[in-house]
């Protein structure tokens, strides 16, 4: 599709001889400009798959990090005592 467009096809024609909508088309033809650096006013497919699996990852290390402070917390209320401060923070 994208081919089509860039020999001068309409994303409209296209969507009436096809399936996929003329704005599908658009964007299909935009997100190829920028893999293929014809433009930069957005994000590659790479980078939208490393921004996916970072705010994955972030999502996952906030919970951990729940878990943990909720364990730290329910073992300090068990032994009666909560630890030192650290003098270094």
């Amino acid at each position: 599709m994208v081919e089509l467009v860039r020999v001068g096809r309409s994303p409209e024609d296209l969507a009436q001889e096809f399936e996929p909508t003329a704005q599908s088309i658009r964007n299909w033809v935009c997100q190829a400009d920028l893999d293929e650096g014809r433009r930069h006013d957005g994000l590659t497919t790479d980078q939208r798959e490393e921004l996916r699996r970072l705010r994955r990852e972030n999502r996952q290390l906030r919970c951990e990090r729940e878990i943990l402070a909720k364990a730290a917390a329910w073992f300090a209320r068990e032994t009666d005592s909560v630890p030192p401060k650290s003098s270094s923070s």
